[in-house]
């Protein structure tokens, strides 16, 4: 059964540039100086904040036709976890609250902080969205050989998991307990949590 997608999908880019003009990427040198300037002040906690705050100029992206195709398949995707979820949680006594999804390429400036392609996909709780990066997609295939829309859909599904879980509070309680067990411990949580979601 196919459903139609929701339109909620936005491609984001970085700007690659911060308040004050110093070019993100390319300009190594200003950025170097800056940092040693206003480390020598003393604020370093400072820096960090302009690093991180000023650093959110996002810009639509223009999609290109793979970029469009993938955005409606994982919009189809997401509906369908809508369906099911929405269903499943009912006959618990739930009502099931869809999260938001943004595709992005670069970076993203998500409400858990900036996150670059490098981190893959991710769930943000602070904002109840899925990140999805592009690239990640194309690295399935390439580098993984994971061709087809199964992969895809797997992940997707794997995120809006961690946005079931969040819903029902089960984030909240490994994040409750993670100061009062060992890294160990918490570490198998974590990979339970991780299974949990792929369930």
């Amino acid at each position: 059964m196919h459903w139609k997608g929701r339109q909620v999908v936005q491609i984001l880019k970085i700007d690659g540039e911060f308040a004050g003009g110093i070019a993100a990427v390319g300009d190594g040198i200003s950025l170097i100086i800056y940092l040693i300037i206003t480390l020598l002040s003393g604020n370093t906690g400072d820096v960090l904040e302009r690093l991180l705050v000023n650093y959110q100029n996002t810009v639509p992206h223009e999609e290109t036709a793979g970029e469009k195709e993938l955005s409606e398949f994982v919009s189809v995707v997401l509906a369908d976890t809508e369906y099911v979820w929405t269903e499943v949680l009912k006959d618990y006594g739930y009502q099931y609250e869809a999260p938001k999804l943004v595709l992005f390429t670069d970076a993203v400036n998500s409400g858990c902080g900036i996150a670059s392609s490098q981190s893959g996909p991710f769930y943000c709780s602070g904002d109840e969205t899925v990140y999805l990066d592009l690239s990640f997609f194309e690295e399935l295939q390439s580098r993984f050989e994971a061709t087809g829309d199964f992969a895809i859909a797997y992940v997707i599904a794997h995120e809006v998991g961690h946005h079931v879980q969040n819903l029902l509070g089960i984030l909240d309680q490994i994040q409750e307990i993670q100061g009062q067990v060992s890294q160990e411990e918490f570490n198998e949580y974590s990979v339970r949590l991780e299974l949990q979601a792929d369930y």
